[in-house]
């Protein structure tokens, strides 16, 4: 089993924390992981993208220049990595900031209102972890369980008391997924 991931929007986004968390979940079920973060020169509102890759094989290398499924949360980032998807991907893209259709016919794409959805639950911070809902159901690359104890160990301690709020982002995410 090799899943390779390219995360990618604006910084602010919790481009990161979905890395970080599909890392830490695999780790946590006792895969091998590689998590590459890629900043932009600008904080918050520049670029930021990561690379994950979770494998039941030794990984020679973090780098991924053809991904198996791309996460991505604006235009600027879906207009870079899109020709980098392997055949026969996984687009999964934040409907909320890209009014664009995704030029290729080789791929899936799931469109996410992951911002109205996160309005929707009272908190426009939690778009991210509606897109790692469902990347997480549609692929299985590690178990919604794992996901949701990588959380519960990965939020920061300011940002505790926004764990029931991401779990039910994720929870959002998950049942678009059919």
């Amino acid at each position: 089993m090799l899943e390779e991931i390219i995360i990618a929007g604006f910084g602010g986004q919790g481009i990161m924390l979905i890395g970080r968390l599909i890392a830490y979940a695999g780790m946590l079920e006792g895969k091998k992981v590689a998590w590459m973060p890629s900043y932009g020169p600008e904080m918050r509102g520049g670029t930021a993208n990561c690379t994950v890759i979770v494998s039941s094989e030794e990984i020679a290398s973090p780098v991924v220049p053809n991904p198996h499924s791309l996460i991505v949360m604006n235009k600027p980032s879906l207009d870079k990595f899109e020709h980098m998807v392997k055949k026969d991907g996984l687009i999964i893209l934040n409907d909320s900031l890209i009014n664009q259709a995704v030029k290729r016919d080789d791929v899936t794409v799931i469109k996410v209102p992951a911002n109205e959805i996160a309005d929707q639950l009272g908190n426009s911070k939690i778009a991210n972890m509606v897109m790692l809902g469902v990347y997480i159901k549609k692929t299985e690359i590690v178990n919604m369980e794992t996901i949701y104890k990588a959380l519960e160990k990965g939020l920061s301690s300011h940002n505790r008391d926004l764990l029931t709020l991401n779990l039910q982002a994720l929870e959002k995410g998950a049942e678009i997924v059919k």
